[in-house]
């Protein structure tokens, strides 16, 4: 594979500056992303617990405007998307994005805009090289995620605070662990098993009143007793509630499901069994190692030229301004002409909102819910709005920076017919070719 594809396959699409990786075979490429610490920086962004107090406040004096929020969210938002931007290691940021997607945290619900960017770096950067088990303990554990999904609402109906107060079950968080995070309904578990393990994680709350806010486990909401997970039986407390996680994140549906999920990430909307037997096979092997994993990944057959995945518009848009070498100094949290807010604001114009994806499965990875031809129009569109505000470079070196030999006969010929850079560009960002990584 040449060094351009495999950045476009695995990565967010080459930049002029990019170490390319050239000499190096791909899963030697891709392991060298990996077998390093992350090298991203995130600036001027502080720990969940801050974004806690800062919500806490907003309640307390009942503010208009999200004034100690805001803030915090634009500040992530900045240093997180100059990473997109700027990363030597797209390897690695890709994984971080696609675990994102798969444990899903919107802003559409649960008061999360002041921890979401939080949860992005503590519960699931940290873990993509790590393994599967440790990743969704960290999760579940995080404030964003039992927000999100009401679990700190939720009290065991035995329990001293549910029989006071006669509150009950929430099965949101538990029920979308079971279906989207780990077994999948391929497992056979029934609504017995989603109550079950609902009892199992009450009492798993976020602590707003702590000087430091954060995850804690509430003894008093705890649903007694030991209860049964898919013929399982764990014991009541805290530790129960690890327990299960562990079964589930070892368990062989869930290297199956999450297998199937990757395939279907860096190879094709129909991923084949053989492919995802072979992902499996390492996951089961490795007691769920996501860096092995995902280097397996490179064993898979090449999908070729014009047979890639479609490109998101998360990730249309980040490799177009990737292609233009968008970014350089740290975007200003507050400036609205800056690469970050240029990107993000991408992202809600072509239907595909930072952190806001719609529902607990996140944004699809299938092209057939990207490539209407409303949508298509609005690529062009936007395409030819953002090449009207370059002013240097020659399009065909930015088409080869960014094609390579994917750059098909058809598009170079009608760069070179076009009567201006911003139509040549145009033509560039708009073509079939550029909508595949």
């Amino acid at each position: 594979m040449r060094p351009v594809s495999a950045i476009n396959r695995f990565g967010w699409g080459q930049r002029e500056s990019a170490r390319d990786g050239a000499g190096l075979s791909l899963r030697d490429w891709l392991a060298h992303q990996l077998t390093g610490p992350d090298t991203a920086t995130f600036r001027g962004v502080s720990p969940c617990a801050d974004g806690l107090i800062a919500l806490r406040e907003q309640r307390r004096t009942k503010v208009q405007g999200d004034p100690l929020v805001k803030p915090i969210f634009q500040g992530e938002v900045a240093t997180q998307m100059d990473t997109l931007l700027l990363t030597d290691q797209p390897f690695r940021e890709r994984l971080a994005w696609f675990w994102f997607n798969h444990f899903t945290v919107s802003l559409r619900q649960g008061s999360t805009r002041a921890v979401i960017g939080a949860y992005m770096r503590e519960a699931i950067r940290p873990h993509v090289t790590g393994r599967f088990s440790d990743m969704l303990l960290a999760v579940m554990r995080h404030p964003a995620m039992l927000m999100y999904l009401d679990n700190a609402s939720s009290i065991g109906p035995g329990s001293v605070a549910g029989r006071k107060s006669h509150h009950g079950l929430n099965e949101n968080l538990a029920r979308e662990c079971l279906e989207l995070h780990t077994v999948s309904p391929a497992a056979g578990y029934n609504q017995g098993d989603v109550t079950s393990f609902a009892a199992i994680l009450t009492g798993w709350g976020v602590d707003m009143k702590a000087d430091r806010p954060g995850f804690v486990f509430r003894e008093k909401a705890h649903e007694p007793g030991p209860k049964t997970l898919m013929g399982q039986t764990f014991p009541e407390g805290e530790d129960g509630g690890v327990q299960a996680l562990h079964f589930l994140g070892t368990h062989p549906a869930t290297y199956r499901h999450i297998a199937t999920q990757m395939v279907r990430h860096f190879v094709s909307d129909t991923p084949s069994p053989a492919s995802v037997r072979h992902v499996e096979t390492v996951l089961r092997d490795s007691e769920g190692d996501l860096q092995a994993a995902s280097l397996a990944l490179a064993d898979l057959p090449d999908p070729g030229p014009g047979g890639g995945k479609f490109r998101s518009p998360m990730d249309y848009a980040t490799a177009v301004l990737r292609a233009l070498s968008v970014g350089g100094e740290p975007s200003r949290p507050d400036d609205p002409h800056s690469p970050a807010h240029q990107l993000t604001s991408a992202f809600s114009t072509l239907g595909q909102p930072l952190w806001t994806a719609p529902l607990p499965n996140g944004w699809s990875d299938d092209a057939a819910d990207w490539c209407a031809p409303a949508d298509m129009l609005a690529r062009a569109d936007w395409a030819w709005r953002v090449a009207a505000h370059v002013r240097s470079g020659d399009p065909m070196d930015i088409a080869d920076i960014a094609l390579g030999p994917a750059l098909r006969p058809q598009t170079r010929t009608a760069m070179h017919h076009a009567g201006s850079r911003q139509d040549a560009l145009a033509l560039l960002f708009s073509s079939p070719e550029f909508q595949r990584r």
